[in-house]
């Protein structure tokens, strides 16, 4: 492996909202939560960037457009090399290439969330998504006043989750539905939907006439072995599919606040142009190029880092917390695990394991529905960390499951 993702770097005081804005993000509106430590001290597995330094390409070309030219005024995107290097990316990875004239950009993949709810969704029209589900589908339909439906995966006895197309077809049909948030691959669950299953749930959509914003966030971070096949893709033809990429969470790039928006629809892409702003960060734009460009290698790495660290997981909740329904996603860098063997349904995990071992995870109830009994883990850090993170969440799940056992009638209050 040439980089090196055993480092340990220290977050604390760089704003960083994996070590400096868990309080509010978590707990936010909550009773104080008292740690078992310093906040500082405290293991981060929740928010969804890496603990991992950015990708190299991505540092040299920031490093580069400094030194070439030392003005960063009100900036857009001019030239195709984002483009291009996009393009190429998409190639080589996926066997598809969107059109150059169906390309703009967006300040995030959460900002574009929240204007598609603005934009695509009337007052009354209703938007779709599969639960559990990132909590920002909600959050974005919420904020103009959209009514959010949910379709509850089915989860087997293995961890594994697939649709309930009965449930699907029904949600589309009997409400007023105009727009499906589908998450591919899926966060927090990690599945990488089939062929078969995209179509499923994108022919119905489109019988019904119903936008499709298709969430392709993390579709480079695959197990290795693994491919991802935009839904675009397979609809070549059609073009009500909107597609959102980025290079944030496959490099590590999230605060430069950059991603690529693929809308075919040329009424639909006027829209939105009309209402986003075209300005983008010139150091975001040649990070963007540079990690596209020249961050294979590097990429490559990661997926075998990150592969590692799941098969460790997974070998400590079967030696350590056999009860727990845990399978290894087919994409992210997350970790989905049902512990519902070891608590009530209604305690809040997330508080739980603050309080008790000083570890930040997100726990179900942050996961719109359907989640209770879960937790998320973020596994983008090093093995030092995460064996770390694990044996106190370990121990601080078995310690409450003989409280329990010992003293039913008083259970430690979270």
């Amino acid at each position: 492996m040439s980089y090196d993702f055993d480092e340990v770097i220290d977050r604390r005081n760089t704003g960083a909202m994996a070590k400096d804005g868990f309080r509010n993000y978590l707990f936010g509106g909550q009773d104080p939560v008292v740690l078992p430590c310093a906040d500082e001290d405290a293991i981060s597995m929740w928010v969804a960037d890496m603990a991992f330094a950015s990708a190299p390409a991505a540092r040299a070309a920031m490093v580069d457009r400094v030194e070439r030219h030392p003005i960063f005024g009100y900036s857009a995107v001019f030239e195709p090399e984002l483009y291009d290097s996009f393009a190429r990316w998409c190639d080589a990875h996926y066997r598809w290439r969107p059109q150059a004239e169906h390309f703009t950009t967006s300040a995030g993949i959460v900002p574009a969330l929240m204007d598609f709810a603005e934009i695509f969704v009337g007052d009354g029209d209703a938007v779709l998504t599969l639960t559990p589900a990132y909590g920002y589908f909600k959050h974005s339909s919420a904020k103009y006043d959209r009514e959010l439906i949910t379709c509850a995966l089915v989860e087997d006895e293995s961890g594994r989750y697939t649709v309930d197309m009965a449930d699907f077809e029904a949600k589309i049909t009997t409400s007023p539905v105009r727009m499906f948030f589908l998450c591919h691959p899926h966060n927090p669950t990690g599945r990488l939907w089939t062929n078969d299953e995209l179509r499923q749930m994108a022919d119905v959509c489109i019988a019904n006439e119903v936008l499709i914003i298709s969430d392709e966030i993390h579709c480079d971070l695959l197990r290795a072995g693994t491919t991802h096949t935009p839904l675009a893709k397979l609809y070549p033809d059609y073009d009500k599919i909107v597609t959102c990429m980025s290079s944030s969470k496959t490099f590590n790039l999230a605060g430069l606040g950059i991603a690529n928006v693929i809308i075919a629809n040329d009424e639909l892409r006027e829209r939105w142009l009309d209402h986003v702003s075209p300005l983008v960060n010139p150091l975001s734009e040649a990070a963007a190029i540079g990690v596209f460009s020249h961050g294979h290698a590097w990429h490559r790495d990661l997926i075998n880092y990150l592969d590692a660290n799941f098969a460790y997981l997974a070998e400590v909740l079967a030696e350590k917390l056999p009860k727990a329904v845990f399978s290894i996603p087919d994409a992210t860098y997350l970790a989905w695990v049902n512990l519902a063997a070891y608590f009530p349904n209604d305690l809040n995990l997330t508080r739980y394991f603050a309080e008790t071992c000083g570890v930040l995870l997100e726990g179900g109830d942050m996961f719109v529905a359907d989640a209770d009994g879960h937790v998320r883990l973020n596994l983008a850090c090093p093995r030092s960390v995460l064996a770390n993170g694990l044996d106190k969440i370990v121990d601080a799940t078995n310690n409450f499951a003989g409280l329990r056992t010992d003293s039913v009638a008083n259970p430690p209050k979270v």
